[in-house]
């Protein structure tokens, strides 16, 4: 495949179904990678200069426009999401039970860490079922109107499912209060579906990261910051004052841009690899747009291919079988989830599941025959 030569294709490659949770780098980010490498060794110190004056700029200038942001200068980096979660969370008072309003279908970054504040009486959590899916806005956006929450959490695209919010506004503003944060985890929705919120910008956070349909890899997490909000995070980083550190600054300073919320040190050649990506579809003329419409067609066809053969699962098992309330991938219910990814591993082919959710991803490196050899695989399992 055109872009992906030093990882697609190869012999004795496994065929990779599972874009969902990681995509093969693009031979552009080899390149990116070694820049970085010479960056650090040629400019010692002084790359710090070079990466908060050219490459983070430009990766928050990349952003922006996916997003279609206002303004750049409100994206925040940190090697994970987590680092992000906990840093909203320490935005709040100590001492004081946060009230969260959030799914049952979080992502472990957030879930298992509110979890366990629950477990210490410092998190009181209201979850909506996700299912099913047809009511789901209208109750979670019932639950945001009883107001009284602290922070409003849920995702743009859920993992477990591959259900996909359309309205992202409504939910927004079904929150009563101004003062209450509202965090949309948009990591299956960044690059992944066309995604606007310049009209929720200064309302939201929104948290994302270049290691799935970004194709950027690890370590390269960003958050939206709306102005006003969590001004002083506790939970902070020397890179949250970077600017004021040679200026002999007292107390505690913070910046006023999403940089108040960055961490400390990280390994910043994700950065270099997002850049390198980015720049690469943009050349090859790819948007979020065409690269979905890419993968809908690989989708119909696998989907068709299935329903025609008698594998183990079928169309009718999907989760979400409507592609315009889809993220992208494919969830289908079965008890057999488990076994057939690990039969299919055994066949030298890449799945996942989630409990009894198998997932299957499609990528721009696929193809209709891609999707023909997968479901001829399933098809020798049953």
């Amino acid at each position: 495949m055109k872009g992906f030569a030093q990882s697609v294709g190869l012999p004795g490659a496994p065929l990779h179904a599972a874009a969902h949770s990681h995509h093969p780098w693009p031979d552009v980010t080899f390149a990116a990678q070694e820049q970085a490498w010479r960056d650090a060794a040629r400019l010692l110190d002084r790359k710090w200069d070079r990466i908060f004056g050219e490459i983070i700029p430009a990766a928050q200038t990349h952003i922006a426009w996916q997003l279609a942001l206002p303004v750049p200068a409100t994206i925040a980096f940190a090697p994970n999401t987590h680092a992000f979660v906990a840093r909203i969370l320490s935005c709040f008072p100590p001492g004081k039970s946060i009230r969260i309003l959030t799914t049952g279908s979080e992502f472990m970054s957030f879930a298992r860490q509110i979890a366990r504040l629950e477990e210490d009486g410092l998190a009181d959590v209201t979850r909506v079922a996700t299912e099913p899916f047809e009511t789901f806005p209208s109750r979670f956006a019932e639950a945001a109107v009883r107001g009284g929450h602290d922070l409003v959490f849920f995702s743009q695209v859920f993992f477990d499912s591959g259900y996909a919010i359309g309205d992202l506004r409504r939910m927004v503003d079904a929150v009563p209060s101004r003062e209450t944060f509202v965090v949309i985890d948009g990591y299956h929705g960044f690059m992944a579906v066309p995604t606007d919120i310049r009209a929720i910008a200064d309302r939201v956070f929104y948290l994302a990261g270049g290691y799935k349909y970004a194709m950027a890899g690890e370590g390269v997490c960003f958050l939206h910051c709306p102005p006003g909000y969590g001004a002083r995070p506790r939970d902070t980083g020397w890179f949250a004052g970077f600017s004021a550190l040679e200026g002999g600054a007292s107390g505690v300073p913070y910046a006023k841009d999403g940089s108040r919320f960055l961490g400390a040190t990280f390994d910043v050649s994700g950065l270099y690899r997002f850049n390198a990506v980015q720049e690469w579809l943009r050349a090859e003329g790819w948007t979020v747009a065409s690269m979905l419409a890419h993968v809908r067609n690989i989708e119909r066809a696998f989907l068709s291919k299935i329903d025609r053969i008698n594998g183990p699962i079928n169309s009718s098992m999907l989760m979400v079988t409507d592609e315009a309330g889809r993220g992208r991938f494919l969830a289908f219910r079965t008890g057999d989830a488990g076994a057939i990814a690990a039969a299919l591993q055994r066949k030298g082919v890449i799945v996942d599941h989630r409990g009894d959710r198998l997932r299957v991803g499609f990528g721009i490196y696929h193809t209709e025959d891609d999707a023909e050899r997968l479901a001829n695989i399933l098809a020798s399992h049953s």
